[in-house]
């Protein structure tokens, strides 16, 4: 009943609030704002790509040495008679390659990291003064 006289006074007090469904609502918009990549995202992503191609060109290398490395033994064990020293040959072929995966990483990783280093150093700069 005191009720009913606060609302017919125009006293009325209405709230409801959802932390779950605030969350929601904001990560819906942040889906529809200008994507603005922070100075740290950026540090980072620069970071991780310093070591793909590097990545990328020692798992071709070390895939491909395998592949000459079984080749190599099929033909110095399974075919044997001819393929014998062809296979010890392709075999070693395959050896050397899976050796070089490693120093190809090595290598490509350096230079692709002196080719960021000045970006990198710039952004560390800028996040280390704030």
């Amino acid at each position: 009943m005191d009720k009913m006289n606060d609302m017919d006074n125009g006293n009325v007090f209405d709230y409801s609030y959802s932390a779950k469904r605030q969350e929601e609502i904001e990560a819906i918009r942040r889906k529809y704002l200008p994507q603005s990549e922070d100075k740290m995202e950026r540090l980072r992503a620069l970071d991780r790509s310093a070591a793909r191609p590097g990545t990328a060109a020692a798992i071709v290398i070390g895939t491909l040495g395998t592949l000459l490395l079984g080749t190599g033994m099929s033909c110095a064990m399974v075919w044997g008679g001819q393929l014998f020293i062809a296979g010890i040959v392709i075999g070693v072929a395959g050896i050397a390659a899976i050796a070089l995966a490693h120093p190809a990483y090595a290598l490509i990783t350096k230079k692709q990291r002196a080719k960021l280093a000045p970006e990198i150093l710039r952004l560390t700069e800028e996040l280390s003064q704030k």
